[in-house]
């Protein structure tokens, strides 16, 4: 089976993986540009990591079909296979090896003589500022060095296809940093990448084209812009000097925005998107919206009208916040499967 666009890496048409009686992945479709950093976003036990487990050839899709360059992940694995590799969400190195030592071992078991082995090892330590842990046990390592570490593991033969299965979970932000530069120059030395994450700013910050799952579906997808503009025009946030308030103040923006006011991080806060197309008709709107609660005697004390953010894209479209649409069941069967 051949692309009928070479511009594609990944092409995957009505995938479906069931466990007993749960349908992890509902019938996704998906198109990964080549030279891309393509986003899978959505909460815990959304499917993501089954997705990504069917295209990398470890699980075989009960329906549908899934090529990776041309390759079919069904029939023709081991082609699938020499083209990409797989950082998962646990680290993949051996703690009682050094940095260096796992990189060159990993070197030599693809062919690499000792000396190549031990100058590719080298060079990505010093790509990915790891240079100074190259005597260090990987056991020894921080969260966000590890991560680094099995990046750079993955890459000792550049991959043409790079999975990436949440990668920076549990990461402080400065470390989850270091990791995003790292994505971005795999990209720009010409591997393509597909993430995994279910950090709203993470496929922000990284990624070129967006698909947001849930429960085991692609409910949207497109650019950043795409996905915002597809809530709205525009994003309102509002927090209230008396927190009891909050109920009228959600009645009181619902009726002027045309759609549910939602609770935003403290009791004092509400946020709501503008339903229009039309940027002078949303500003007017927005503006509407501040003069009727002030009308109705609530007192604001700030507000703020811009464009809408990846964590009210996903609230419009599944009406559930991601930090709590999880599903442990789904969580524990994809990662025993």
């Amino acid at each position: 089976m051949t692309f009928s666009s070479p511009d594609l890496a990944v092409q995957a048409r009505g995938l479906v993986k069931t466990f007993g009686d749960l349908r992890a992945v509902d019938g996704v479709d998906l198109d990964i540009p080549t030279g891309s950093i393509y986003g899978v976003l959505g909460p815990n036990g959304a499917g993501k990591t089954t997705v990504i487990r069917m295209l990398a050839t470890l699980l075989r899709p009960d329906a549908g079909t899934a090529t990776v360059y041309g390759h079919d992940v069904s029939t023709a694995s081991a082609q699938v296979r020499r083209r990409i590799s797989l950082t998962g969400q646990f680290a993949s190195v051996d703690e009682d090896l050094t940095s260096g030592e796992n990189l060159a071992m990993l070197a030599r078991l693809h062919g690499y003589s000792p000396g190549s082995a031990r100058q590719r090892a080298d060079d990505l330590l010093d790509a990915f500022d790891l240079a100074d842990a190259a005597t260090r046990l990987a056991g020894q390592l921080s969260g966000g060095m590890r991560r680094r570490l099995d990046i750079a593991a993955s890459i000792v033969v550049r991959p043409d296809l790079l999975f990436l299965d949440e990668p920076t979970t549990g990461l402080d932000p400065r470390s989850r940093g270091h990791v995003w530069d790292v994505v971005r120059r795999i990209v720009a030395e010409g591997t393509t990448v597909l993430l995994t994450t279910q950090y709203l700013d993470e496929a922000d910050q990284l990624a070129d084209r967006i698909a947001v799952i849930n429960h085991g579906r692609v409910i949207a997808s497109g650019t950043r812009g795409d996905l915002k503009s597809s809530v709205g025009a525009g994003s309102i946030r509002v927090r209230l000097a008396d927190p009891d308030q909050r109920d009228r103040a959600r009645s009181v923006l619902a009726a002027t925005l045309g759609t549910p006011a939602h609770p935003d991080g403290d009791p004092a806060s509400l946020r709501g998107h503008v339903s229009t197309d039309h940027p002078e008709e949303s500003t007017a709107i927005a503006l509407r919206a501040l003069s009727e609660l002030t009308g109705a005697g609530i007192a604001v004390s700030d507000f703020s009208y811009g464009q809408p953010s990846l964590d009210e894209v996903f609230l419009a479209l599944t009406g559930t916040p991601t930090d709590t649409t999880t599903d442990a069941h789904a969580d524990a069967l994809e990662a025993t499967a």
